[in-house]
């Protein structure tokens, strides 16, 4: 059982096992245009899901992500939140991180409901880790039972290095 802010959650949508083939998805950037999955078609994916990207879990989360495997050949790391596109530049801008891919789900929580992550009871996305290799296969994921602690950091970048 998930829990948010020592509360039992539940959610809309079925979680992704390793194997599945990845959800497209429309999510909104930073710049307020679209991307799909496909717009990364060929590469490995790193897809970082945090409830908001200013508590200290979800900066802590993106941060190293972006540190540790944005540079490993062919993968993009995408950050994925509820946040509107505007606290995401903003936070970048303060963070410092000027490549980081920020996407967000804010306009129709589609993300949250075909990856089985959106919170009924808070309408906004549970932590998790997808690491997706170039055909967008699920080859590693995490969900977080207590969306208020950090992923397996050392699980998702070994994966991810794994895939290289």
């Amino acid at each position: 059982m998930a829990t948010f802010l020592g509360n039992p959650v539940s959610f809309t949508g079925t979680q992704l096992q390793v194997g599945d083939k990845a959800h497209d998805f429309s999510l909104t950037t930073t710049d307020l245009s679209k991307k799909s999955l496909s717009d990364f078609d060929g590469k490995k994916k790193i897809l970082s899901v945090v409830p908001s990207i200013d508590t200290g879990i979800c900066s802590l989360q993106t941060r190293r992500f972006n540190e540790e495997l944005a540079s490993l050949d062919n993968t993009v790391v995408l950050t994925v939140s509820m946040d509107l596109p505007f606290a995401q530049k903003r936070w970048c801008g303060a963070e410092g991180i000027e490549n980081a891919i920020m996407l967000s789900d804010y306009f129709d929580h589609s993300f949250g409901r075909d990856y089985g992550l959106l919170m009924n009871e808070w309408h906004i996305l549970a932590r998790a880790v997808f690491i997706l290799d170039s055909d967008n296969i699920v080859r590693y994921v995490e969900y977080v039972d207590n969306i208020n602690s950090e992923p397996d950091f050392e699980a998702a970048i070994s994966a991810a290095k794994a895939l290289n």
